[in-house]
């Protein structure tokens, strides 16, 4: 008889099966903080569905299916015409399907709107993050095209639709859209006022063609997307305005013709990978709608830019939360020298300061989305100030935890099917998209010189919790001396954003987080008791709750 020489044991169980929204205790707190009483119910029902669907095993298949089928372009029929389509898989599709169907799209005429979608969209995206680009574009291409209420009379119905169909046609005959952006260009980046694209005007008022190429331009399947020119009028503005305007380009227009928009290639990325971004160019045939005033651009697509900024901040704690839940779910289960990983004085430690990590990102992030749907001026200047700033710290965040939980899986996280290193090749996704970590730094500069407002709103929102924790005043007090002394500012941006972001992280768990987690937080990130790798707290803390606190479990 042969001798069994492949009996598998110490491995863990998949995490599938299991509801990714009730698993995590920080997530469902901080909705249940920010909802209305009279709204709780509808709404843990509807992301608890949610969540069942990220956790189950089709929803994993179609995220690794998605991911391992990047999109590929088609420019051309078989008989020579140009196309200018991009083909997916299947599961991207699906993916996208559900996303539109749980209301991901649909932020902005719901009650407690903003805080349900972040929070759906930080469920769903864990099952995988590509295809959230074109929900984070058309959600928030709302509130730019009301700068033009006749286009957001016909838009705003189709792209917050809960139905997703993909296909070219016009949106006259179609249940609902998706929308795009493409902004930068070869020559500027991030600076697109240095952007060469111009726009000719027609006849009719507020029509266009547009000429010129965009460096970036993701999900180029939607069926519009928001794009930055330069008009004639423009270039006599720039002293007094932004010298660019904003413009509305649909893909075919409504007689059923293919307007010019010409894809020359995608992307190959470093992760990101089911999602496609394109470069593209615009022949002075392609037309287009302008969107708010003249010479008025920027100022009419920031709102499109606050919103997707808010976005990467979400992404990036659903990206950090479902790498600590791999490798809290492997260490429970994986045995080392007589017991499991987890209860390994060491590993505790790594676990609990990852855990840390994302429940402070989370956390930031729903009360972000609640500043939008409370939508008073107070709450509008706080998320001048802290949306760059959050924006600048916790995508920046999230590669260094993705990388340390991918390594509490050891050699089995190095392995694709393990699902870690494609949260790696994610992770700095964020920290690039919507302007990279110096533009946030020096958005935080711009908005404490410009708007008074919005600093008062930040320091009453941070001072709420003064008095509850000693390293927290010290951190504050240490804040408020940074900002009193301006000199040589700007190299220090970085700096000060960190500091907001976090004081701001330490102060909503001083407020809401359970004092174990408040605790470590503070004497780690905001005072001195703390290293610089993950798995330096101090061993006196109360590392095995905040480790149980943040642990998911698979439903049996």
């Amino acid at each position: 008889m042969a001798a069994t020489t492949h009996t598998v044991t110490n491995q863990p169980p998949p995490l599938v099966g299991y509801d990714v929204f009730t698993a995590d205790a920080a997530l469902g707190e901080g909705v249940a903080r920010h909802v209305p009483p009279a709204l709780r119910d509808e709404v843990r029902g509807e992301l608890g569905e949610l969540g069942r669907a990220a956790g189950s095993a089709h929803a994993q298949r179609w995220g690794a299916q998605a991911d391992g089928s990047p999109p590929v372009l088609r420019t051309h029929d078989r008989y020579g015409h140009r196309v200018d389509e991009v083909e997916f898989h299947p599961s991207w599709h699906r993916l996208l399907g559900h996303a539109v169907s749980a209301g991901l799209t649909d932020a902005w005429s719901r009650p407690a709107g903003h805080v349900r979608r972040a929070a759906g969209f930080l469920v769903w995206t864990q099952a995988e993050a590509g295809h959230g680009c074109p929900l984070s574009m058309t959600h928030a291409a709302v509130p730019a095209l009301r700068a033009d209420p006749g286009l957001a009379a016909q838009w705003e119905p189709l792209l917050t639709s809960r139905v997703y169909e993909p296909g070219l046609r016009p949106v006259a005959q179609k249940p609902g859209a998706l929308a795009g952006m493409a902004m930068t260009e070869k020559q500027g980046g991030s600076d697109v006022r240095a952007l060469g694209t111009v726009a000719e005007p027609l006849s009719a008022d507020g029509e266009y063609v547009l000429t010129g190429h965009k460096w970036f331009c993701s999900a180029p399947m939607s069926d519009a997307f928001l794009v930055l020119a330069r008009t004639s009028g423009d270039v006599s503005r720039r002293a007094d305005g932004d010298g660019l305007s904003c413009f509305l380009l649909p893909r075919v227009l409504p007689d059923g013709s293919r307007n010019s928009f010409r894809i020359q290639r995608l992307k190959d990325k470093l992760g990101n990978r089911s999602n496609a971004s394109a470069e593209v160019e615009f022949d002075g045939t392609t037309w287009a709608r302008r969107v708010g005033e003249e010479g008025r651009g920027v100022a009419t697509i920031i709102e499109m830019v606050a919103a997707t900024r808010l976005d990467c901040v979400t992404g990036s704690a659903a990206v950090m939360r479902q790498a600590v839940a791999q490798a809290l779910h492997h260490t429970a289960y994986r045995e080392a020298f007589g017991r499991p990983l987890a209860d390994q004085p060491l590993m505790r430690n790594v676990l609990a300061d990852l855990a840390l990590e994302s429940e402070a990102a989370t956390t930031l992030a729903l009360r972000l989305a609640a500043a939008y749907d409370a939508d008073t001026d107070q709450e509008r200047a706080f998320l001048r100030l802290a949306v760059p700033a959050a924006k600048f710290w916790v995508t920046k965040r999230c590669t260094p935890v993705t990388a340390e939980a991918l390594e509490c899986l050891g050699g089995n996280g190095y392995v694709e099917e393990s699902g870690m290193p494609r949260l790696l090749r994610e992770s700095p996704l964020n920290s690039v998209w919507e302007g990279s970590g110096n533009v946030q730094a020096l958005d935080v500069l711009r908005a404490l010189r410009r708007e008074p407002a919005a600093l008062h709103a930040f320091l009453t929102e941070i001072g709420t919790a003064r008095g509850a924790d000693h390293r927290l005043d010290a951190a504050i007090k240490g804040l408020l001396t940074e900002l009193a002394d301006l000199e040589g500012v700007e190299a220090r941006a970085r700096r000060l954003a960190e500091r907001m972001a976090l004081v701001l992280q330490g102060s909503l768990l001083v407020r809401y987080a359970p004092p174990e987690v408040a605790d470590a937080f503070c004497g780690s990130r905001l005072g001195t008791d703390h290293g610089a790798l993950f798995g330096t707290l101090p061993h006196t803390l109360a590392l095995r709750a905040i480790v149980e606190r943040a642990r998911p479990v698979a439903e049996p």
